[in-house]
């Protein structure tokens, strides 16, 4: 991206959205995200196809969740939007689903408005609220989504920017707290199982560049669902999980995948 970023942007350092949003070829980034994306394809190449493996994710349990009858959906860490979008997806199945986008950072809000706008089914709204503050989170949604009728929370490459100081698992309790029974998590995280050497290079990159990674193992991602009835497979190496519900990523099948997908049903 070229000009001065808007205000409240800060580019002195990179940040996750805006990394993912080089990853996937978008424009909506600054030259500190694309050196340390460089950083992270010269210890991993293929990190652009976990990417679009994670949004492949996104549009597959959307797509299931609207066929299995949910029509209301708060996707936190949403991202620079990039069509399609999972409103996009949802009301492509049911067009009166309602949907709440939540991020924190500035250059999402300043790029949301104008991909919302192209809803002219359903509602979707857009909070700018940190995962770290569920309570505003849970209240801004409130405007929009009813919680008297089941909820999908959607989490998807967001938990491991959150470390366990941060008390991540007690977050998205809190947030499952207050969603009715019927209401879904879908999730995607990134680990360390596969790959623990690439891993630990890339934790302590990210650190001395201020952005936490905490990669999970599959123990500790399948913690997230405690309490819920996981969705068959379970908890899935990701392109794994439903590929029937979609077309495969290029490149998806030439080596690991390190992260894993699920999506529960709350009881």
């Amino acid at each position: 991206m070229t000009g001065q970023p808007p205000i409240g942007i800060d580019t002195s350092k990179p940040h996750p959205a805006r990394m993912y949003d080089w990853y996937l070829g978008g424009k909506d980034n600054y030259p500190v995200d694309e050196e340390m994306g460089r950083q992270m394809l010269a210890l991993e190449p293929r990190v652009p196809v976990m990417a679009r493996v994670n949004r492949a994710f996104m549009h597959r349990a959307t797509r299931w969740l609207a066929q299995n009858g949910v029509r209301q959906f708060l996707d936190i860490g949403t991202g620079i939007p990039t069509e399609p979008n999972l409103h996009q997806i949802a009301q492509a199945v049911a067009p009166d689903a309602r949907v709440v986008y939540c991020d924190n950072d500035p250059i999402v809000l300043a790029h949301a408005a104008a991909l919302l706008r192209s809803s002219d089914v359903g509602v979707t709204e857009y909070l700018q609220a940190d995962v770290r503050d569920p309570d505003a989170i849970l209240d801004g949604a409130r405007k929009v989504l009813d919680f008297g009728r089941p909820v999908a929370l959607s989490l998807v490459a967001l938990l491991h920017f959150v470390s366990d100081a941060d008390g991540a698992h007690a977050l998205v309790g809190r947030l499952l707290s207050e969603l009715p029974s019927g209401s879904y998590l879908m999730v995607t995280h990134a680990t360390a199982d596969f790959t623990p050497e690439e891993s630990a290079a890339a934790i302590a990159k990210l650190k001395a560049a201020g952005v936490t990674l905490a990669l999970r193992s599959r123990e500790e991602f399948t913690r997230f669902f405690d309490g819920l009835d996981l969705v068959e497979p379970g908890a899935a190496v990701v392109h794994q999980w439903h590929p029937e519900l979609g077309e495969p990523v290029p490149g998806q099948d030439d080596g690991v995948i390190p992260g894993y997908g699920a999506v529960g049903r709350k009881p």
